[in-house]
């Protein structure tokens, strides 16, 4: 995936916090990566109401055309 491309949260790895459970099933636009750890990559995902968050690779996918 690539900066600039429309995401779905479709999965939460962790325990979060209300704020981010309340992203699942949203779509968002990757601003940037983050290491996770030695070698995991996550994403910076920033949604339309302007809040923005990372997660890890394995909870995001590209969202349907259309959204």
């Amino acid at each position: 995936m690539e900066v600039g491309q429309k995401v779905r949260v479709y999965r939460l790895r962790d325990r979060v916090s209300p704020m981010i459970a309340k992203k699942l099933g949203e779509v968002g636009v990757i601003q940037d990566y983050k290491m996770t750890d030695a070698s995991g990559v996550g994403y910076l995902v920033k949604f339309t109401d302007n809040s923005a968050t990372w997660f890890f690779e394995d909870e995001v996918q590209p969202a349907p055309v259309g959204n």
